[in-house]
């Protein structure tokens, strides 16, 4: 961390810091960076939301681990140096693994999937889908753990086009990752039901 640079961890937003302060912090928390803004995340992610993102991981692996890294949370997505995100689930070409280092992903992945909490709603689904488009990811999926839809947003011309929305029996498709084959149906089967 800079000297004399000193992260509190009871504030939130800290302006003007790089990666190197961002990796230095060791509170317990997890945080983003975002335009050199330092962003607490939410406690750990509903148990839902963690069933949501093992399943689509296994079926991703299923038909796409032999073209494609495809990693979870949490790694960190190094998109500049005043910009690292960590969504759930990243796909990374295996012909374009030179942006994959010890520490992260350094550069735009070919696919990030969020997936929704209550806590992360704002910061998914304006804040993130702002900063993917800015750096270049060419797509982008947010998944709703309590409906079971999927909204596939692809880059053009600089902006995200919402393209479809899966749900049910839909089978979920890729323009740009050919290997994608699976239902929603076949991810939300997997949830039990739980108590509050």
């Amino acid at each position: 961390m800079a000297e004399g640079r000193k992260i509190n961890a009871d504030r939130v937003k800290e302006v003007g810091l790089t990666y190197d302060d961002y990796a230095a912090i060791d509170d317990g928390n997890r945080y983003e960076l975002a335009g050199g803004q330092l962003e607490l995340m939410s406690p750990a992610p509903l148990v839902t939301h963690q069933i949501v993102s093992f399943e689509i991981l296994i079926n991703l692996s299923r038909s796409c681990e032999l073209d494609y890294f495809i990693l979870h949370a949490p790694v960190d997505v190094i998109l500049s140096p005043a910009e690292v995100r960590q969504p759930d689930l990243v796909l990374i070409h295996r012909k374009r693994m030179e942006i994959i280092s010890k520490r992260g992903i350094e550069g735009a992945p070919d696919l990030v999937v969020e997936i929704l909490s209550p806590s992360s709603l704002k910061r998914d689904k304006i804040d993130k889908i702002k900063s993917y488009a800015h750096f270049g990811i060419p797509e982008f999926w947010i998944v709703d753990p309590d409906t079971g839809v999927l909204e596939q947003y692809v880059l053009h011309e600089k902006r995200y086009e919402l393209i479809d929305i899966f749900q049910n029996n839909e089978l979920v498709t890729s323009p740009n990752i050919p290997c994608v084959s699976f239902t929603m149906a076949a991810i939300m089967d997997k949830i039990p039901d739980l108590s509050d």
